[in-house]
């Protein structure tokens, strides 16, 4: 039988090796006083040392010494020297078979140890296939597996009897799975399922690949595609029962796959696969359309609101030469019946030299209309977008599955008004606030005119999806945020939760540290010591920090570059795979084989990194053709992938000599860069005012004091940074070892300081309009005279106290993983009015950030950290800047996982080449200072790892054979 290989050599010496980390080698090959008994019971010392080594092996990683085996010198030196012998005694005893063989017999006798055969094997093997089900990779299953034989003390079989026991375990596992979901499908639905494949639509596509094509869109043309998909699986009428005790990693691949088969493909396939394939895909994009259906609503709103602001601010444009004109009237008008009444002369006669009775009641025209002008809003004009919502909000509001809190019931009852198009049901306005501006218009109207209404209605609807008011059932985005909530015990179990249960505890800290801070700062503003700044008659004035580099940097980073090697870009990406191995994280999407290909999955994440795109990579590459690198692009490369070749390679970079200088691993920045669109792309409408007209998106990136980008998102232009500061923290391990996180202005609410406050981070934003920001405190009135300026209201603990188990529960599911952070806090922001919860955070918010500011500003050792993580956080966007070098920088794929992998691959290849510059600075420097010139740590910690002068970026992409 031909050998089974589902790991590569890295995983296979990773998993059976011996261990020469120091770490380990203290944790498993320390001996026992008992161990040491039983091995001085052997006679001569090499037969002691290799009764030692063949116990601590047998223990970890658990295998036999294989004949001729080259023992790692360190670990001979570290079990020696606990038997007070030397290394070299173990020779003779790697020579004799026998005696091997003898040792196996007593350990096995003294300790337990058990070979992999007969009962015990027969039990492995069943465990092993349970444990399959739940193994999210090749190397995960085997790992397991060995981990097992070590607990269970079974000496573990050779490596390829491992390898072809997970890899049947994982088919098995497979098969399973695809059987339990295809038992569950009624025979008529099978035939519908497979009719997905046969079925022609639009002309030219199968019906499944009409289905999975699906975007959120920006016009009602866009939501009427998608309610067009969402209708007919809703006819379909599948269950998402089927899925249920499906593991979600298993229905996730299942999806995936569906998303790259061709129909042609999904038809020559084993019934069983097929069947599961389209079942968990038809349950999946139902409530991925369904979402997306709410974003296209979303989208359009928005759109609409934009349209009316500008209609608004220009008909006032419009209006001012004619206010200008109507005021110089009634100035000349006002001037005149002044000197009238001072000469004592006729008013009228004065008012008919002016303008004229009739001029006049003109100019008192035209100023009502001015005044209305001039007063109005952008709700004035909101509907002119009634037509754009006509088109496909009732189809919307009839094929949504809307669920609703008590709270939402009078909005509810509107949207059936609209969904049914009932023309003589009343419209009802309770589901707007009593202090509304939508009253004042809604009440303007002609009784018979519902148009604004409906758009009042729509309105409120995108901002209650928003803030959890009303939801979907079985939505990723969308779901009923109390469900999504973990439960208080498993809240209190959670390990990131330092906060105490009581939340008396918690806030008696707080006021104690509050009214120490304050302290400080009103004896700093006393003494002029405000490192900085001052605070003048209760208003604070910051000034600019100043740079603090060493006059003796610029010299030696020059210096150090030179140095460096020039190297072409496809040397250094193959380079850095043979240290590293990061091309093992793309694993083919149905076996979880890693890529034998590695040229051509190099290829493809260089075409993703530099903007290219498979086609230009084609032309610009003698290896391989587009359609070679379409399908590996399709089977390997996806986003899980990309996250685990980018933790490589950052906990690779993390662990070089010279990435010691720049920091140790605790402290980070997030930062948003802007990469512009094109107008044909789903982002054509997401425009952000801060950079103009220009349609695009944002990749939001966390940068660790040592350089490294380990992680990055995409996020619409127009959005707010803050909410996504904790996906970055939480949802990456490198992220969670940070113990402080640096962010702009735009990563700073109140909801994310306290978000990160009570997940044990200290969150330090750079806020641009400082002195504007006002100080809680629990006793306003106690605040010291020269400070109380700056106080802006009182924390009102009563409310943090009655929602402490909701705060416990957000915080907890925010650190689980249940959903992105950013969804959770997007949801606080959206609508306070509904959510106790949201306004008892902000008010922990309040009382972090109070803290926060008299920190900063009593700190000026903070201030400069801020500002030395922020500039490597921005130091980041030139280096990804002289990267996207293709499709002139402009992303223009059209859908949101095209973007995604695009600003993904950009990344993971400016780490790569961060972890190559770190390496060959390192040696850069280790040259310098045999030259004699200086090298000190204070002026290594001015140089960065974001060069690219060295390397060659264009041309043509030759690989090295090897």
């Amino acid at each position: 039988m031909p050998r089974r290989s589902i790991l590569t050599e890295r995983q296979r010496s990773a998993l059976f090796d011996l261990p020469t980390d120091e770490t380990l080698m203290l944790r498993h090959y320390t001996l026992a006083d008992d161990d040491i008994e039983h091995i001085n019971e052997r006679r001569r010392p090499e037969n002691k040392i290799g009764f030692a080594l063949q116990l601590c092996v047998l223990r970890y990683p658990g295998r036999l010494l294989s004949s001729g085996e080259v023992i790692p010198e360190k670990v001979l030196r570290f079990i020696a020297a606990q038997l007070g012998l030397i290394g070299d005694e173990v020779l003779p005893y790697a020579a004799r078979r026998q005696t091997r063989q003898q040792h196996l017999r007593a350990l096995r006798h003294i300790y337990g140890f058990k070979m992999f055969s007969g009962q015990g094997a027969r039990s492995l093997k069943a465990w092993l296939e349970n444990e399959a089900e739940t193994a999210r990779s090749n190397e995960d299953l085997a790992r397991r597996f060995i981990e097992e034989c070590r607990r269970s003390q079974v000496i573990l079989p050779g490596i390829s009897v491992i390898e072809r026991l997970c890899a049947d375990a994982l088919v098995s596992a497979e098969r399973q799975t695809e059987c339990r979901i295809t038992n569950r499908i009624a025979d008529e639905m099978k035939e519908r399922l497979d009719a997905l494949l046969t079925e022609i639509v639009d002309g030219n596509v199968t019906r499944f690949i009409w289905l999975r094509r699906f975007e959120a869109g920006s016009n009602s043309a866009g939501a009427s595609r998608l309610l067009d998909r969402l209708e007919f699986l809703q006819e379909l009428g599948l269950s998402p029962d089927i899925l249920s005790d499906i593991p979600p990693h298993r229905i996730t691949r299942l999806r995936r796959q569906g998303e790259r088969y061709f129909a042609d493909g999904l038809r020559d396939i084993t019934s069983d696969r097929r069947l599961a394939i389209l079942a968990v895909c038809a349950v999946e994009w139902k409530a991925a359309i369904a979402d997306a259906v709410i974003e296209t609503h979303d989208r359009i709103v928005g759109k609409t609101w934009r349209d009316a602001k500008r209609l608004s601010d220009a008909r006032i444009a419009d209006a001012r030469s004619s206010l200008r004109e109507t005021l110089l009237s009634f100035k000349d008008l006002g001037a005149a019946l002044l000197e009238a009444k001072a000469d004592g002369a006729s008013l009228d006669a004065a008012v008919e030299v002016a303008c004229g009775w009739s001029e006049l009641e003109s100019m008192v025209t035209t100023a009502a209309e001015l005044t209305d002008t001039m007063a109005a809003d952008a709700l004035s004009h909101v509907a002119h977008g009634y037509h754009r919502f006509r088109r496909y909000a009732p189809r919307m509001l009839r094929a949504l599955d809307i669920c609703a809190a008590p709270v939402a019931a009078p909005l509810m009852q509107a949207t059936k008004v609209i969904a049914d198009d009932q023309t003589d049901a009343l419209r009802q306005v309770g589901f707007l606030r009593r202090t509304s501006k939508w009253h004042q218009h809604l009440n303007a109207q002609d009784p018979g005119d519902n148009r604004l209404w409906e758009v009042a209605v729509l309105f409120q609807v995108r901002e209650a999806f928003r803030s959890g008011d009303i939801w979907l059932p079985h939505s990723r985005r969308y779901a009923d945020l109390k469900q999504a909530l973990v439960p208080i015990e498993t809240a209190k179990a959670c390990p990131r939760l330092t906060m105490p249960f009581e939340p008396e505890i918690w806030l008696d800290v707080r006021k104690a540290r509050l009214a120490e801070g304050m302290k400080r700062l009103a004896k700093a503003t006393r003494t002029g010591a405000i490192p900085g700044g001052s605070i003048e008659n209760g208003i604070l004035k910051v000034d600019r920090l100043t740079a603090a580099i060493p006059a003796d940097a610029d010299g030696m980073v020059l210096d150090l570059y030179g140095r460096l090697p020039a190297v072409r870009i496809t040397d250094l990406l193959q380079e850095v795979d043979d240290d590293i191995g990061f091309t093992e994280a793309f694993t083919h999407l149905r076996t979880g084989v890693p890529c034998k290909d590695r040229i051509g999955l190099l290829n493809v994440l260089l075409a993703e990194g530099l903007n290219l795109g498979l086609s230009k990579m084609a032309e610009a590459t003698s290896s391989h053709d587009y359609f070679q690198l379409s399908r590996l692009s399709r089977w390997h490369v996806e986003s899980d992938a990309i996250n685990r070749a980018l933790a490589k390679v950052i906990e690779a970079q993390a662990n070089l000599p010279m990435a010691q200088f720049w920091g140790g691993g605790m402290t980070a920045s997030s930062d948003g860069q802007f990469f512009p669109t094109t107008r044909h792309g789903e982002a054509m409408n997401l425009i952000n005012a801060k950079y103009g007209q220009e349609p695009g998106l944002k990749a939001y990136t966390h940068v660790s004091d040592q350089f490294g980008p380990f992680a990055t998102q995409n996020i619409p232009a127009t959005v707010s940074e803050a909410p996504y500061i904790l996906d970055g923290l939480l949802m990456n391990e490198v992220g969670k070892t940070v113990k402080e996180q640096y962010a702009d202005t735009g990563g700073f609410t109140d909801h994310v300081f306290a978000a990160t406050a009570l997940l044990s981070y200290r969150f330090v934003p750079r806020i641009r309009d400082l002195p504007s920001k006002r100080l809680y405190l629990f006793d306003p009135a106690a605040t010291p005279k020269g400070i109380r300026g700056l106080v802006g209201g009182k924390i009102r603990e009563k409310l943090i106290t009655e929602n402490w188990p909701d705060i416990l529960r957000a915080v907890a599911t925010m650190a689980a993983g249940v959903m992105p952070p950013s969804q959770l806090l997007r949801k606080f922001a959206s609508y306070p009015r509904q959510h106790e919860l949201a306004v008892a955070l902000r008010e922990i918010g309040r009382i972090e950030r109070t803290l926060f500011i008299i920190d900063w500003l009593l700190d000026a050792d903070m201030q400069r950290r801020a500002q030395i993580g922020l500039n490597k956080g921005e130091a980041h966007h030139a280096l990804k800047n002289a990267l996207r070098i293709g499709r002139q920088g402009e992303i223009r794929d059209r859908t949101s996982e095209g973007q995604h992998y695009r600003l993904a691959g950009l990344n993971l290849l400016a780490a790569i080449i961060i972890y190559w510059n770190t390496k060959h600075l390192g040696h850069a420097v280790t040259t310098r200072k045999r030259a004699g010139l200086d090298c000190s740590s204070q002026l290594l910690a001015h140089i960065s790892p974001l060069g690219w002068a060295h390397i060659l970026l264009t041309g043509e992409y030759r690989w090295k054979n090897r």
